[in-house]
């Protein structure tokens, strides 16, 4: 990776592990104060009005990072097309609210939670006017993570504040918006800095209008199966139900954030060495990220299978036992979703093969639907949690066989006995440690050393040449600090 990328992926990372730090300190606090009927609402709110924030988005954030990067160096085209983008997202912003009213009008079980729907809607504003996806094109990621991490402590601060009894979930729906998109104001009034916020001339909405039907199907197709487990679970069984399956996914979320932190950085370089014909490093970086997300994924998925009852318990304390096989279904799709993440955002979007990201999503929302209309009635919660396994994995599978060639030889050409070795060297210290039956924390937080040591341990005992590349940038970087120190 170049200096840039290695740079990004730090930044990224640190974003990633802000996100991972706010719901270890807030969910806790949170779960037992709201209970799992409380989160399951939220969950199913904020679920429900992901489907109009993708309405409204069009498929944008994903293609605006690679139309932007594709002109960073002329400021005037640069301008033009967060124009014409823009002035997209915007109209379906208020096609989408329309849409959302017409529901609260019309569904009784979205009506009786319209005031936590209304809050939660807000986000959709937010992520219009946040022209996220400039920042990413750009790869701003310092500023994107320092302005996060601000507005993620702020956010810690008014749920401890604010958040203190069942009745206050919609106070805390509130909250996950700010969290999360509140930011994205400061990011209109910075968008000055790149953008010229006048007329530049030359306007022509209609070429985005067929690539981002396409990039539009995929966030459909996408959003449906990522969002339908909450939403079927929340018509189909209980409040509760929901918040079961929410807390059980909880860990899942975050640990994809942080294996797909490499992809997301990636996806504006990839797109600029396409463009630029530099094909052959496009090729080095692509391998390189399948096998950091092999490296990555894959001991975390075993680390988090042992430890689930930990986790939950944990995260969400005793009341969300319920939650502990959900959780241990799901965690394998941590791999498929870091590696589909690669092949479809990183390899096939900047080789212009959108059409295959497409089809390999629309088959994953209809294996979903059917597991989950199949699996939630009899299984309810671990119902879902097939249904989404499945699905990530039907995906990857698609994806795969669009590439099969390239990623075949790689996959094949991967240190495997390293890392399964490593891994039971690891996974046969932690269910040592589950042996002595210690708090959940303490066996997390003793389980997280044992595990990483002995994991990385046998890596760089047999000289992996991936893991001496992460440890010679963690020590050039930290090189890097200390000579900055002592200027």
């Amino acid at each position: 990776m170049s200096g840039s990328i290695k740079k990004n992926f730090l930044m990224n990372s640190l974003l990633t592990l802000s996100s991972f730090i706010y719901p270890i300190i807030t969910f806790p606090y949170v779960s037992r104060i709201l209970l799992p009927t409380g989160t399951g609402k939220v969950a199913f709110a904020t679920s429900f009005v992901a489907y109009f924030l993708m309405l409204s988005q069009l498929g944008i954030p994903t293609y605006g990072i690679r139309a932007c990067a594709k002109v960073s160096d002329d400021r005037v085209k640069l301008s033009r097309v967060v124009h014409e983008l823009f002035t997209i997202n915007l109209f379906m912003s208020f096609i989408s609210y329309g849409g959302l009213a017409i529901c609260i009008s019309c569904f009784p079980k979205i009506n009786l939670e319209k005031n936590l729907i209304i809050v939660i809607s807000s986000s959709i504003l937010l992520n219009t006017i946040g022209v996220e996806w400039l920042y990413k094109g750009l790869e701003l990621y310092s500023y994107i993570t320092l302005r996060s991490v601000v507005f993620k402590i702020m956010a810690l601060v008014g749920m401890f504040l604010l958040v203190h009894k069942e009745q206050d979930y919609v106070i805390y729906g509130g909250i996950t918006v700010f969290a999360s998109s509140a930011s994205f104001i400061l990011n209109f009034i910075n968008s000055k800095k790149y953008v010229l916020w006048k007329n530049v001339g030359g306007y022509s909405l209609k070429q985005h209008y067929k690539i981002i039907l396409v990039f539009f199907a995929m966030a459909c197709a996408t959003t449906v199966y990522t969002n339908l487990d909450a939403v079927m679970l929340g018509f189909m069984t209980t409040d509760a139900d929901v918040g079961f399956y929410n807390a059980a996914v909880k860990i899942k979320t975050i640990l994809v954030a942080l294996v797909s932190s490499l992809g997301a950085v990636l996806l504006p370089r990839s797109s600029y060495l396409v463009e630029n014909n530099q094909m052959q490093e496009f090729k080095t970086i692509s391998k390189k990220a399948i096998q950091f997300v092999l490296l990555i994924s894959i001991p975390l998925t075993v680390f988090f299978m042992i430890f689930a009852p930990e986790g939950i318990r944990f995260l969400s304390g005793e009341s969300y036992n319920n939650s502990i096989i959900p959780m241990i279904i799901i965690m394998p799709s941590i791999i498929f979703i870091g590696l589909s993440n690669i092949l479809g955002i990183q390899v096939l979007v900047p080789l212009g093969r959108e059409k295959i990201v497409l089809k390999s999503v629309i088959v994953g929302a209809v294996v979903d639907l059917i597991l989950n209309t199949l699996f939630i009635p009899l299984y309810k919660s671990s119902g879902a949690a097939i249904g989404t396994l499945l699905a990530e994995f039907c995906v990857l599978l698609v994806q795969y066989f669009a590439l099969r060639n390239e990623v075949g030889r790689i996959i094949m050409g991967f240190p495997w006995i390293d890392i399964i070795l490593g891994i039971m060297s690891g996974s046969a210290l932690c269910l040592g440690i589950k042996m002595l039956e210690l708090r959940s924390h303490y066996a997390l937080m003793l389980g997280t050393i044992v595990f990483s040591v002995s994991y990385f341990g046998v890596l760089l005992f047999r000289r992996n040449e991936i893991a001496l590349n992460v440890m010679n940038s963690a020590l050039s970087m930290i090189n890097n600090i200390q000579r900055e120190k002592h200027k």
